[in-house]
C-alpha cells in the first residue's frame, strides 16, 4: 500500500514554489538533491504552492529518477485561471514571491477534480500521481468538498488514475469530518498535532487509527516557532504573530528539551511519530542545509523516558 512507502520524513515542497521569497532553480534542485542523498522518497506538492511553481521545479527534478522508487502526492480543489487582470503583480498576499498570471478557484466538482489531475500531470511531466488530496476544503465550502471533491477522488482511485487519497487541512475537525464521511485512504494534517498543540487527539487520530486510515503530519514546527532551541518572540506561528501564552508553552517545552539533552526541533519532528496513526511527518526548505538537518533530525537517538518527562511534567498528553 502506498501509506506504507512513504517513509518516517516526507519533503513538503511548498518553499521551492518561491514561499515568502525566490528561489532560484539552483537551489531548488539543491534542496530536491539533498533530500534523494539523505533517502528521503515521499515528496508533496500542490498547485496552489507557486502557482505551479512547485510541482513544475519537483517534476523536473524527478523525472530522472526511477519512477518506482518513490512517492508524489499533490492535491486538487484549487483551479488555476488565468489571470484577466494581471499587471505585473505578484501572488505575495497568498505568501509566494511569483507573478500572479492565474488565479486560485475552488472547484471541487468531478469535472475540476480531474482537470485538476490532468493539468498537474502535464506540470509534473509524470506519468502518474501516487497520492492525491482534497486541499483546505474547510477555508472554502467543507460541505461541498465532502459531498462532490471526496466522491470524485474516489472515482480516479477506483480508475487507477491516482494510487490512494484523502484530505489535506489545518483543521483536525474538518479532516475528522472527512474520514468519518468520506472512503480516504490517508489524511494529511498540518499544524494540528505537534510537540506544541495536539487538538487532533480529540477526535481525529483515534478515529483514523480504529479506521486504518494513515495521516501524514505537516507544520510540524508550527510554522517556525519550534524550529529552533531557542523560541522567538518574532517565530511565526501558525503563519502569523506568535500569541504569549504560545510562546510560553514553547519555552517550557524547550527548557525541559535542554534540560534533557535534547534539541527541541528532534523532539518536534519525532513526536508525531510516536502515534501508531501517523505514517510520516512532511517538513520542506529550498535550503539543503535545512533538509540535512532535518534528516538528522528525524533520526537522532533520544534518551529513553524522554516522553515520559515531558508528560510528567504536563508539557504533551
Amino acid at each position: 500500500m502506498t501509506a506504507e512507502r512513504l517513509g518516517p520524513l516526507g519533503y513538503g515542497a511548498a518553499s521551492i514554489g518561491n514561499l515568502y521569497r525566490e528561489v532560484t532553480d539552483e537551489q531548488s534542485d539543491a534542496a530536491l538533491e539533498a533530500a534523494w542523498h539523505g533517502g528521503i522518497r515521499y515528496f508533496d506538492t500542490a498547485p496552489h504552492y507557486g502557482l505551479g511553481l512547485s510541482e513544475h521545479r519537483l517534476g523536473t527534478f524527478l523525472r530522472s529518477r526511477p519512477r518506482e522508487e518513490y512517492v508524489i502526492s499533490t492535491k486538487v480543489g484549487r483551479m488555476l485561471d488565468p489571470n484577466p487582470d494581471f499587471n505585473g503583480g505578484d501572488d505575495l498576499a497568498f505568501d509566494f514571491a511569483v507573478p500572479n498570471t492565474t488565479v486560485r478557484r475552488f472547484d471541487p466538482s468531478e469535472s475540476g477534480v480531474r482537470r485538476s489531475i490532468e493539468e498537474s500531470l502535464e506540470r509534473l511531466g509524470l506519468d502518474r500521481i501516487d497520492i492525491a488530496y482534497l486541499h483546505d476544503p474547510d477555508v472554502y465550502d467543507l460541505d461541498r468538498g465532502i459531498a462532490e471533491g471526496l466522491p470524485a477522488l474516489v472515482r480516479l482511485r477506483d480508475e487507477g488514475v491516482v494510487g490512494a487519497i484523502g484530505i489535506g487541512t489545518n483543521d483536525a475537525d474538518a479532516a475528522a469530518r472527512a474520514v468519518r464521511e468520506g472512503d480516504v485512504d490517508l489524511v494529511m494534517i498540518a499544524g494540528r498535532y505537534t510537540l506544541l498543540e495536539q487538538p487532533a487527539l480529540d477526535e481525529l487520530l483515534p478515529l483514523c487509527e480504529r479506521r486504518g486510515v494513515g495521516v501524514v503530519v505537516a507544520a510540524v514546527f508550527n510554522s517556525g516557532l519550534l524550529a529552533t532551541d531557542t523560541p522567538d518572540e518574532n517565530a511565526r506561528y501558525n503563519y502569523g504573530p506568535v500569541p504569549d501564552d504560545v510562546l510560553g508553552h514553547a519555552r517550557r517545552l524547550a527548557d525541559a528539551c535542554r534540560a534533557a539533552g535534547v534539541s527541541l526541533p528532534e523532539a518536534a519532528m519525532q513526536y508525531p511519530l510516536q502515534h501508531p496513526a501517523v505514517r510520516s511527518v512532511v517538513a520542506g526548505s529550498a535550503r539543503a542545509a535545512d533538509i540535512r538537518q532535518n534528516i538528522a533530525r528525524v533520526h537522532a537517538a533520544l534518551p529513553a523516558g524522554f516522553w515520559d518527562g515531558l508528560r510528567s511534567a504536563g508539557l504533551i498528553p
